[in-house]
């Protein structure tokens, strides 16, 4: 079956090293680290959130190494599903697709919730479903344009967001330290936060309980694989990319999440105010409260458009493969999937439940509905580059034609398998992200009988046309 995709256009190879970094780096830096991290505080205590976030940071790494083996080895717009489909089998393919699909969507509708958030801080009595509708069109026309012009506006999106996240720690650690004063006169709490409340207050469940929060905060950074097959000589690309974002994520976060907690009790994380705000409303710098908040605002749009890009080319890949109509398929003159983009605004759709739900309680609920489907993702590429390794090995083929080379083979996909594996079942322990196996479990369920009965229905039909031609 041929696609609309080769007649009305292609994708173009126009992203460079530069723009795969920052697409990568603002996946990651957005509501996660902006948001969650204050309701991981509140959960976990300081000690336990740093914890949390080192071994977020090894699942990352380890999912990166599998990933970067993959992508070099085969290039591809929308890398995961192919790699699963081709290793892991068919069904498992379009089930891997659905979800990474399901992570973006679902994300789009926590970021945009975000979003209004930060409005709200300035316009306290404004409904937050207004300003979700309002940055829905706004994500929904920067993804439309040209495919250059969406990493252009990345890259920059994200530099601001690097920018705020070195200014944060420098500053954060200043008032830590007593450099700069606290605005109500306080002393400077130095190290005194992180053990205020014991070492792990809540003992170590709780770390294990929020480690999909966790995963949800880094999920982002395989967006190097997306866009692999969008991108300029990928076997040298694709792995710097893969170094350095990994190396920045760890600096970022790690430094980020110790000041957070050295400047923030406990018991006042949370998520309906960031808790970068928090902070700098508690500083004595004039107005810094108000930049950071439009900053944030910034980092958060800038994820909910990676985020609307990694949907629309995954929905693009399946009806690319025939999976889906040829509908989907349809790429216009400027290489845009424009049908795939509009059916995965289906998560800004989400966002407006908010004026009927608390918006709170669908912050918290979407965050862990997107955190499941993402560690799903990675369970896939970390099976899926053992399988791959493994047939490579045994055809015979020598171990140096592989440009790029996971180190540790094969406990690194075992080990990023098993951490997986176990932030999954963390979910059943938190009543507050439990609706993420409620809702994932029958979703995953759905995908595979789904697979089966539009597999079955083709085959049908070329039966029927078969014998059509030979009456």
């Amino acid at each position: 079956m041929q696609s609309a995709a080769s007649t009305e256009g292609q994708f173009k190879r126009t992203m460079k090293a530069r723009h795969l970094v920052m697409l990568s780096l603002g996946g990651v830096i957005g509501t996660g680290l902006f948001f969650n991290t204050g309701y991981i505080i509140s959960t976990t205590g300081a000690l336990g959130t740093l914890l949390a976030y080192l071994i977020g940071a090894l699942v990352v790494y380890l999912v990166m190494l599998c990933l970067g083996e993959l992508a070099v080895a085969m290039p591809e717009t929308g890398a995961f599903h192919v790699y699963a489909a081709r290793y892991l089998g068919p069904a498992t393919g379009y089930t891997v697709a659905w979800l990474y699909w399901l992570t973006w969507t679902v994300a789009l509708g926590s970021s945009l919730t975000a979003a209004g958030f930060c409005m709200q801080y300035w316009f306290p009595q404004s409904p937050v479903w207004l300003w979700c509708l309002i940055f829905c069109l706004t994500i929904f026309l920067l993804n439309i344009v040209t495919s250059r012009f969406f990493a252009e506006s990345e890259f920059w999106f994200s530099l601001i967001k690097v920018i705020t996240i070195l200014a944060f720690i420098v500053l954060g650690g200043c008032a830590m330290f007593g450099l700069i004063p606290m605005k109500d006169g306080t002393p400077a709490p130095f190290l005194h936060n992180l053990t205020a409340s014991g070492w792990l207050p809540n003992g170590t469940l709780p770390i294990l309980m929020t480690m999909v929060a966790v995963n949800f905060a880094f999920s982002g950074t395989e967006l190097i694989g997306i866009a692999a097959g969008e991108t300029e000589n990928p076997e040298k690309v694709v792995p710097i990319a893969i170094r350095t974002t990994v190396i920045r994520l760890m600096l970022f976060f790690i430094g980020t999440v110790f000041v957070l907690a050295a400047l923030i009790p406990m018991e006042q994380a949370g998520v309906v105010k960031s808790p970068f705000v928090l902070v700098f409303e508690r500083i004595g710098v004039p107005y810094a409260a108000d930049i950071f908040n439009f900053v944030i605002l910034t980092a958060i749009l800038s994820a909910a458009n990676s985020g609307l890009y990694a949907a629309g080319r995954m929905l693009w890949s399946l009806a690319n493969q025939g999976t889906l109509p040829v509908y989907f398929s349809r790429i216009n003159a400027r290489g845009i999937p424009i049908n795939a983009l509009t059916f995965s605004m289906l998560g800004g759709v989400l966002a407006l439940l908010t004026s009927v739900i608390a918006p709170d309680t669908v912050f918290v609920a979407l965050s862990a509905i997107s955190g499941f489907a993402v560690v799903a993702v990675w369970l896939s590429i970390c099976a899926a580059h053992y399988a791959f390794r493994r047939r490579y090995l045994r055809s015979g083929q020598p171990i140096e034609g592989l440009k790029y080379r996971a180190p540790g083979y094969p406990l690194t996909p075992i080990v990023g398998f098993a951490l997986c594996l176990l932030a999954c079942i963390g979910l059943a322990f938190d009543p507050e992200q439990r609706i993420a196996l409620y809702c994932g479990l029958p979703f995953v369920a759905i995908c595979y009988l789904a697979y089966y009965l539009t597999r079955r229905a083709g085959q049908k039909k070329l039966l029927n046309t078969g014998e059509e031609h030979v009456g």
